[in-house]
Protein backbone atom coordinates (compact mmCIF):
# COMPACT_ATOMS: atom_id res chain seq x y z
CA UNK A 1 0.00 0.00 0.00
CA UNK A 2 3.00 2.49 1.07
CA UNK A 3 4.72 1.77 -2.21
CA UNK A 4 1.67 2.09 -4.36
CA UNK A 5 0.92 5.75 -2.84
CA UNK A 6 4.55 7.03 -3.06
CA UNK A 7 4.48 6.00 -7.21
CA UNK A 8 1.19 7.69 -7.32
CA UNK A 9 2.91 10.84 -5.36
CA UNK A 10 5.72 10.32 -7.99
CA UNK A 11 3.87 10.37 -10.82
CA UNK A 12 1.90 13.20 -9.50
CA UNK A 13 5.41 15.50 -8.85
CA UNK A 14 6.68 14.39 -12.59
CA UNK A 15 3.62 15.60 -13.99
CA UNK A 16 3.59 18.98 -12.01
CA UNK A 17 7.00 19.46 -12.78
CA UNK A 18 6.98 19.04 -16.44
CA UNK A 19 4.58 21.45 -16.92
CA UNK A 20 4.26 24.30 -13.92
CA UNK A 21 7.52 26.02 -15.56
CA UNK A 22 5.64 26.81 -18.66
CA UNK A 23 1.96 26.95 -17.32
CA UNK A 24 2.60 28.38 -14.41
CA UNK A 25 -0.92 27.22 -12.79
CA UNK A 26 0.10 27.25 -8.61
CA UNK A 27 1.62 30.17 -6.71
CA UNK A 28 2.87 26.89 -3.97
CA UNK A 29 3.31 22.90 -4.15
CA UNK A 30 6.17 21.35 -2.45
CA UNK A 31 6.85 17.59 -3.54
CA UNK A 32 8.22 16.34 0.54
CA UNK A 33 4.34 17.53 1.25
CA UNK A 34 2.74 15.68 -1.72
CA UNK A 35 4.77 12.70 -0.21
CA UNK A 36 3.93 12.58 3.01
CA UNK A 37 0.17 13.59 2.35
CA UNK A 38 -0.24 11.05 0.14
CA UNK A 39 0.96 8.17 2.62
CA UNK A 40 -0.20 9.73 5.53
CA UNK A 41 -4.52 10.15 3.58
CA UNK A 42 -7.03 7.97 4.84
CA UNK A 43 -8.78 5.67 2.97
CA UNK A 44 -12.06 6.87 1.44
CA UNK A 45 -14.24 7.58 -1.89
CA UNK A 46 -11.55 10.39 -2.73
CA UNK A 47 -8.64 8.03 -2.41
CA UNK A 48 -6.15 8.67 -5.34
CA UNK A 49 -7.91 11.59 -6.59
CA UNK A 50 -5.66 15.08 -6.37
CA UNK A 51 -6.86 18.55 -5.50
CA UNK A 52 -5.45 22.00 -6.18
CA UNK A 53 -6.96 25.11 -3.46
CA UNK A 54 -7.52 28.27 -5.49
CA UNK A 55 -6.06 30.55 -3.44
CA UNK A 56 -8.57 32.77 -1.85
CA UNK A 57 -9.52 29.01 0.03
CA UNK A 58 -7.48 28.88 3.03
CA UNK A 59 -4.61 25.73 3.63
CA UNK A 60 -3.16 25.85 6.86
CA UNK A 61 -0.07 24.74 5.27
CA UNK A 62 0.60 26.82 2.41
CA UNK A 63 0.38 30.23 2.35
CA UNK A 64 -3.21 32.32 1.29
CA UNK A 65 -2.36 35.21 -1.10
CA UNK A 66 -5.90 36.42 -2.89
CA UNK A 67 -3.99 37.07 -5.41
CA UNK A 68 -2.74 40.46 -3.76
CA UNK A 69 0.59 41.59 -2.72
CA UNK A 70 -1.07 42.55 0.78
CA UNK A 71 -1.57 39.38 1.18
CA UNK A 72 1.97 38.15 0.24
CA UNK A 73 3.44 35.53 2.78
CA UNK A 74 -0.26 35.33 4.70
CA UNK A 75 -0.63 31.93 6.41
CA UNK A 76 -4.25 31.12 7.51
CA UNK A 77 -4.41 29.03 11.15
CA UNK A 78 -6.68 26.63 9.41
CA UNK A 79 -7.97 24.88 6.56
CA UNK A 80 -10.99 25.75 5.13
CA UNK A 81 -13.67 23.88 5.60
CA UNK A 82 -13.84 22.83 2.23
CA UNK A 83 -10.26 21.25 2.07
CA UNK A 84 -11.01 19.81 5.21
CA UNK A 85 -13.40 17.45 4.09
CA UNK A 86 -11.88 16.75 1.25
CA UNK A 87 -8.67 15.50 2.85
CA UNK A 88 -10.91 13.82 5.07
CA UNK A 89 -12.21 11.58 2.24
CA UNK A 90 -8.80 11.01 0.63
CA UNK A 91 -7.79 13.39 -1.60
CA UNK A 92 -3.89 14.59 -1.47
CA UNK A 93 -3.90 18.49 -1.26
CA UNK A 94 -1.04 19.29 -3.79
CA UNK A 95 -0.84 23.08 -3.46
CA UNK A 96 -2.08 26.27 -3.96
CA UNK A 97 -3.42 27.21 -7.93
CA UNK A 98 -3.00 30.93 -9.03
CA UNK A 99 -6.72 33.29 -8.66
CA UNK A 100 -7.07 36.69 -9.91
CA UNK A 101 -6.62 39.26 -7.48
CA UNK A 102 -9.45 38.82 -4.85
CA UNK A 103 -10.89 36.63 -7.26
CA UNK A 104 -11.90 39.94 -9.85
CA UNK A 105 -9.98 40.81 -12.79
CA UNK A 106 -6.24 41.81 -12.67
CA UNK A 107 -4.64 38.30 -13.73
CA UNK A 108 -1.74 36.27 -12.82
CA UNK A 109 0.72 34.34 -14.70
CA UNK A 110 -1.35 31.30 -15.71
CA UNK A 111 -1.36 30.84 -19.32
CA UNK A 112 -3.53 28.60 -21.44
CA UNK A 113 -2.52 24.75 -21.90
CA UNK A 114 -3.58 25.04 -25.20
CA UNK A 115 -2.45 27.99 -26.49
CA UNK A 116 0.23 29.78 -24.23
CA UNK A 117 -0.66 33.24 -25.68
CA UNK A 118 -3.75 32.93 -24.44
CA UNK A 119 -5.48 33.81 -20.81
CA UNK A 120 -6.93 30.58 -19.29
CA UNK A 121 -9.95 32.83 -17.78
CA UNK A 122 -10.82 34.12 -14.61
CA UNK A 123 -10.81 33.87 -11.67
CA UNK A 124 -10.26 30.57 -11.57
CA UNK A 125 -7.32 30.26 -13.71
CA UNK A 126 -4.87 28.07 -11.86
CA UNK A 127 -7.42 25.25 -11.16
CA UNK A 128 -8.57 25.09 -14.82
CA UNK A 129 -5.14 25.10 -16.79
CA UNK A 130 -3.77 22.24 -13.73
CA UNK A 131 -6.65 20.22 -14.13
CA UNK A 132 -6.35 20.39 -18.44
CA UNK A 133 -2.86 19.67 -18.50
CA UNK A 134 -3.80 16.59 -15.94
CA UNK A 135 -1.26 17.98 -12.86
CA UNK A 136 -4.57 17.45 -10.46
CA UNK A 137 -7.50 15.67 -11.07
CA UNK A 138 -10.01 17.94 -9.32
CA UNK A 139 -9.57 22.23 -8.77
CA UNK A 140 -11.30 23.68 -6.35
CA UNK A 141 -12.58 27.12 -7.67
CA UNK A 142 -15.27 29.74 -7.26
CA UNK A 143 -17.99 31.99 -9.06
CA UNK A 144 -19.05 35.36 -8.43
CA UNK A 145 -19.96 36.24 -11.42
CA UNK A 146 -18.73 33.57 -14.02
CA UNK A 147 -15.22 32.66 -12.40
CA UNK A 148 -15.37 29.07 -12.93
CA UNK A 149 -17.62 28.89 -15.96
CA UNK A 150 -15.71 30.92 -18.01
CA UNK A 151 -11.98 29.63 -17.62
CA UNK A 152 -13.84 25.95 -17.59
CA UNK A 153 -15.07 26.57 -21.18
CA UNK A 154 -11.13 28.06 -21.94
CA UNK A 155 -10.06 25.29 -21.25
CA UNK A 156 -11.86 22.18 -22.38
CA UNK A 157 -12.81 20.61 -18.62
CA UNK A 158 -15.68 20.68 -17.02
CA UNK A 159 -16.54 22.67 -14.76
CA UNK A 160 -19.62 22.70 -12.00
CA UNK A 161 -20.99 25.23 -9.94
CA UNK A 162 -23.37 24.27 -7.62
CA UNK A 163 -26.75 25.68 -6.20
CA UNK A 164 -25.62 28.83 -4.29
CA UNK A 165 -25.36 27.77 -0.66
CA UNK A 166 -24.70 24.12 -1.27
CA UNK A 167 -21.25 23.96 -0.10
CA UNK A 168 -19.80 25.44 3.04
CA UNK A 169 -17.93 29.27 2.50
CA UNK A 170 -15.53 29.10 5.77
CA UNK A 171 -12.66 29.75 4.87
CA UNK A 172 -12.71 31.03 1.44
CA UNK A 173 -12.35 35.38 1.24
CA UNK A 174 -15.81 36.82 0.31
CA UNK A 175 -16.24 38.92 -2.48
CA UNK A 176 -20.15 39.28 -3.09
CA UNK A 177 -22.07 37.36 -0.13
CA UNK A 178 -24.95 37.20 -2.76
CA UNK A 179 -23.40 35.33 -5.17
CA UNK A 180 -20.33 33.84 -4.13
CA UNK A 181 -20.50 30.05 -5.04
CA UNK A 182 -17.69 27.55 -4.16
CA UNK A 183 -17.76 24.76 -7.11
CA UNK A 184 -15.07 21.85 -8.75
CA UNK A 185 -13.47 21.75 -11.75
CA UNK A 186 -12.92 18.36 -13.66
CA UNK A 187 -11.90 16.33 -16.87
CA UNK A 188 -14.94 14.68 -16.34
CA UNK A 189 -18.27 14.86 -14.61
CA UNK A 190 -17.98 11.57 -12.72
CA UNK A 191 -15.08 13.34 -10.89
CA UNK A 192 -17.47 16.55 -10.24
CA UNK A 193 -20.33 13.83 -8.77
CA UNK A 194 -17.70 12.59 -6.64
CA UNK A 195 -16.56 15.66 -5.45
CA UNK A 196 -20.00 17.04 -4.90
CA UNK A 197 -21.24 13.63 -2.55
CA UNK A 198 -17.68 14.98 -0.39
CA UNK A 199 -18.39 18.85 -0.56
CA UNK A 200 -22.42 19.02 0.31
CA UNK A 201 -21.21 17.41 3.98
CA UNK A 202 -20.99 17.46 6.30
CA UNK A 203 -20.14 13.62 6.41
CA UNK A 204 -19.37 12.33 2.87
CA UNK A 205 -22.06 10.90 0.85
CA UNK A 206 -21.27 9.47 -2.37
CA UNK A 207 -24.45 8.49 -4.62
CA UNK A 208 -23.69 6.40 -7.62
CA UNK A 209 -23.94 8.83 -10.79
CA UNK A 210 -26.46 7.07 -12.81
CA UNK A 211 -26.65 9.30 -16.70
CA UNK A 212 -30.45 10.42 -17.27
CA UNK A 213 -31.14 11.86 -20.73
CA UNK A 214 -33.39 15.07 -19.42
CA UNK A 215 -37.09 15.57 -19.91
CA UNK A 216 -36.67 18.57 -21.91
CA UNK A 217 -33.84 21.36 -22.73
CA UNK A 218 -34.23 24.77 -22.86
CA UNK A 219 -32.34 26.27 -25.35
CA UNK A 220 -31.10 29.86 -24.11
CA UNK A 221 -29.59 32.18 -26.07
CA UNK A 222 -29.96 35.09 -23.63
CA UNK A 223 -30.64 38.54 -24.29
CA UNK A 224 -26.55 38.72 -24.75
CA UNK A 225 -26.46 36.43 -27.89
CA UNK A 226 -25.24 39.79 -30.59
CA UNK A 227 -22.43 39.18 -28.87
CA UNK A 228 -20.79 35.84 -28.44
CA UNK A 229 -18.61 35.23 -31.07
CA UNK A 230 -18.63 32.78 -34.30
CA UNK A 231 -17.25 29.87 -32.10
CA UNK A 232 -19.90 30.49 -28.97
CA UNK A 233 -22.55 30.64 -31.79
CA UNK A 234 -21.72 27.16 -33.66
CA UNK A 235 -20.89 24.99 -30.39
CA UNK A 236 -23.98 26.09 -29.15
CA UNK A 237 -25.97 25.60 -31.97
CA UNK A 238 -24.27 21.93 -32.78
CA UNK A 239 -25.33 20.99 -28.71
CA UNK A 240 -28.04 21.87 -29.53
CA UNK A 241 -28.77 19.57 -32.87
CA UNK A 242 -26.89 16.85 -31.36
CA UNK A 243 -29.07 17.02 -27.86
CA UNK A 244 -32.54 17.63 -30.07
CA UNK A 245 -31.54 14.32 -31.40
CA UNK A 246 -32.28 12.33 -28.71
CA UNK A 247 -34.64 14.71 -26.50
CA UNK A 248 -36.78 17.58 -27.31
CA UNK A 249 -35.02 20.75 -27.60
CA UNK A 250 -37.45 24.42 -27.59
CA UNK A 251 -36.07 27.61 -27.36
CA UNK A 252 -36.63 29.50 -24.61
CA UNK A 253 -37.37 33.46 -24.82
CA UNK A 254 -35.19 35.41 -21.80
CA UNK A 255 -36.14 39.24 -22.82
CA UNK A 256 -37.77 39.41 -19.35
CA UNK A 257 -34.20 38.88 -18.30
CA UNK A 258 -32.64 41.33 -19.86
CA UNK A 259 -31.64 43.35 -17.17
CA UNK A 260 -29.89 40.48 -15.01
CA UNK A 261 -26.72 41.36 -16.23
CA UNK A 262 -27.19 44.71 -15.00
CA UNK A 263 -29.08 44.07 -11.21
CA UNK A 264 -26.01 41.46 -10.92
CA UNK A 265 -23.27 44.21 -11.30
CA UNK A 266 -25.10 46.53 -9.10
CA UNK A 267 -25.35 43.77 -5.78
CA UNK A 268 -21.43 43.04 -6.78
CA UNK A 269 -20.02 46.36 -6.88
CA UNK A 270 -22.31 47.46 -3.32
CA UNK A 271 -21.06 43.78 -1.32
CA UNK A 272 -17.73 44.19 -2.67
CA UNK A 273 -17.13 47.47 -0.94
CA UNK A 274 -18.68 45.88 1.97
CA UNK A 275 -16.20 42.90 1.78
CA UNK A 276 -12.87 44.98 1.24
CA UNK A 277 -13.65 47.35 3.33
CA UNK A 278 -10.10 47.10 5.59
CA UNK A 279 -7.92 46.26 2.05
CA UNK A 280 -9.78 49.60 0.79
CA UNK A 281 -9.59 51.89 3.83
CA UNK A 282 -5.63 50.35 5.36
CA UNK A 283 -4.13 49.25 1.99
CA UNK A 284 -5.58 50.83 -1.00
CA UNK A 285 -1.94 51.98 -2.75
CA UNK A 286 -1.92 48.31 -2.99
CA UNK A 287 -4.89 47.52 -4.84
CA UNK A 288 -5.23 47.52 -8.41
CA UNK A 289 -7.09 50.08 -10.84
CA UNK A 290 -9.09 46.70 -11.66
CA UNK A 291 -10.37 46.15 -8.07
CA UNK A 292 -10.32 50.09 -7.40
CA UNK A 293 -12.75 50.80 -10.12
CA UNK A 294 -15.02 48.13 -8.46
CA UNK A 295 -14.99 49.61 -5.20
CA UNK A 296 -15.20 52.94 -6.61
CA UNK A 297 -18.38 52.27 -8.32
CA UNK A 298 -19.83 50.45 -5.65
CA UNK A 299 -19.11 53.55 -3.16
CA UNK A 300 -21.48 55.52 -5.48
CA UNK A 301 -24.57 53.19 -5.22
CA UNK A 302 -26.74 54.10 -2.18
CA UNK A 303 -29.07 51.03 -0.19
CA UNK A 304 -31.94 51.69 -1.73
CA UNK A 305 -30.92 51.07 -5.08
CA UNK A 306 -28.80 48.29 -3.19
CA UNK A 307 -32.62 46.73 -2.26
CA UNK A 308 -34.37 47.63 -5.03
CA UNK A 309 -32.02 45.20 -6.71
CA UNK A 310 -32.15 42.57 -4.44
CA UNK A 311 -35.78 42.57 -4.94
CA UNK A 312 -35.71 42.48 -8.43
CA UNK A 313 -33.07 39.60 -8.46
CA UNK A 314 -35.39 37.79 -6.35
CA UNK A 315 -38.71 37.94 -8.80
CA UNK A 316 -36.33 36.84 -11.50
CA UNK A 317 -35.72 33.59 -9.47
CA UNK A 318 -39.06 33.24 -9.03
CA UNK A 319 -39.60 33.54 -12.78
CA UNK A 320 -37.58 31.56 -13.87
CA UNK A 321 -38.67 28.77 -11.51
CA UNK A 322 -41.34 28.47 -13.08
CA UNK A 323 -39.89 27.84 -16.90
CA UNK A 324 -37.31 25.11 -15.22
CA UNK A 325 -39.76 22.06 -13.97
CA UNK A 326 -37.95 19.00 -12.35
CA UNK A 327 -36.62 17.19 -15.24
CA UNK A 328 -36.02 20.37 -17.26
CA UNK A 329 -32.54 21.69 -17.92
CA UNK A 330 -31.06 24.78 -19.56
CA UNK A 331 -28.37 24.91 -22.75
CA UNK A 332 -26.63 28.11 -22.64
CA UNK A 333 -23.70 29.53 -24.11
CA UNK A 334 -20.29 29.22 -21.27
CA UNK A 335 -18.34 32.13 -22.37
CA UNK A 336 -18.72 34.96 -25.44
CA UNK A 337 -15.75 32.88 -27.24
CA UNK A 338 -12.65 31.42 -27.28
CA UNK A 339 -10.02 32.17 -25.01
CA UNK A 340 -8.31 35.82 -25.65
CA UNK A 341 -5.01 37.12 -26.05
CA UNK A 342 -3.10 37.14 -22.79
CA UNK A 343 -3.27 41.05 -23.54
CA UNK A 344 -7.17 41.31 -23.95
CA UNK A 345 -7.28 40.19 -20.17
CA UNK A 346 -9.18 37.73 -18.94
CA UNK A 347 -12.66 37.42 -21.01
CA UNK A 348 -16.04 38.84 -20.44
CA UNK A 349 -18.17 37.51 -17.90
CA UNK A 350 -21.33 38.36 -19.48
CA UNK A 351 -22.76 34.84 -20.34
CA UNK A 352 -22.35 33.81 -16.64
CA UNK A 353 -24.06 37.45 -14.74
CA UNK A 354 -27.70 35.93 -15.40
CA UNK A 355 -27.22 32.59 -14.37
CA UNK A 356 -25.07 33.29 -11.03
CA UNK A 357 -27.95 36.12 -10.00
CA UNK A 358 -30.27 33.21 -10.51
CA UNK A 359 -27.90 31.47 -8.24
CA UNK A 360 -28.58 28.22 -10.18
CA UNK A 361 -26.61 24.96 -10.12
CA UNK A 362 -24.60 25.28 -13.77
CA UNK A 363 -21.96 22.48 -15.43
CA UNK A 364 -19.74 23.56 -18.14
CA UNK A 365 -19.02 21.11 -20.36
CA UNK A 366 -16.58 20.43 -22.97
CA UNK A 367 -16.18 18.67 -26.42
CA UNK A 368 -17.08 21.12 -29.10
CA UNK A 369 -14.23 23.26 -30.13
CA UNK A 370 -13.45 26.49 -32.73
CA UNK A 371 -12.66 26.06 -36.67
CA UNK A 372 -8.45 26.87 -35.20
CA UNK A 373 -9.16 23.58 -32.14
CA UNK A 374 -9.52 25.88 -29.17
CA UNK A 375 -11.98 24.60 -26.63
CA UNK A 376 -15.17 26.23 -26.62
CA UNK A 377 -17.80 24.82 -24.11
CA UNK A 378 -21.22 25.38 -23.02
CA UNK A 379 -23.10 25.32 -19.86
CA UNK A 380 -26.15 23.16 -18.85
CA UNK A 381 -28.47 24.80 -15.70
CA UNK A 382 -30.79 23.31 -13.77
CA UNK A 383 -33.70 24.28 -11.43
CA UNK A 384 -32.50 25.87 -8.04
CA UNK A 385 -31.42 22.78 -5.66
CA UNK A 386 -31.56 20.06 -8.00
CA UNK A 387 -27.98 19.53 -8.26
CA UNK A 388 -27.74 15.67 -8.18
CA UNK A 389 -30.28 15.86 -11.03
CA UNK A 390 -28.08 18.35 -13.12
CA UNK A 391 -24.93 15.84 -12.60
CA UNK A 392 -27.33 13.21 -14.04
CA UNK A 393 -28.02 14.95 -16.90
CA UNK A 394 -24.54 16.28 -17.76
CA UNK A 395 -23.16 12.55 -17.23
CA UNK A 396 -25.58 12.19 -20.37
CA UNK A 397 -24.73 14.90 -22.28
CA UNK A 398 -21.12 14.03 -21.93
CA UNK A 399 -21.60 10.87 -24.16
CA UNK A 400 -23.86 12.68 -26.68
CA UNK A 401 -20.93 15.33 -27.12
CA UNK A 402 -17.55 15.16 -28.49
CA UNK A 403 -14.87 13.64 -26.39
CA UNK A 404 -12.95 16.09 -24.46
CA UNK A 405 -10.16 17.63 -26.42
CA UNK A 406 -6.59 16.97 -24.78
CA UNK A 407 -3.93 20.06 -24.91
CA UNK A 408 -0.56 19.42 -26.61
CA UNK A 409 2.15 18.27 -24.02
CA UNK A 410 4.59 20.69 -22.53
CA UNK A 411 8.20 21.53 -24.38
CA UNK A 412 10.40 22.82 -22.03
CA UNK A 413 12.71 22.94 -24.96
Amino acid sequence: MSEDRLRHAAALIQRIETSEPVLRAFTAYDPVRIRAEALGAPQGPLSGLSVGVKDIIDTADYATGHGSPIYDGWHPRSDASCVTLLRAAGAVCVGKTVTTEFAFFRAGATVNPYDHARTPGGSSSGSATAVAAGMIDIGLASQTAASLTRPASYCGIVGFKPSYGRYASAGIKSLAPSFDTLGTMTRDVATAALADGVLKGPVAAPTPLVAQAPKRIGLCRTPHWAEAGPATQAALEQAAGLFGAQVEVAEIDLSAFADAADLHITIMSYEAVQALAWEYTHRRDMLSPQISALLEAGRGISYATYRTALARAQDLRARMAELTPPGTVLLAPAAPDVAPLLSEGTGSPLFSRLWTLLRLPTITLPGLVSATGLPVGVQLLGPFGEDEALLAHAAWAETVLPARPVPPAVSLG
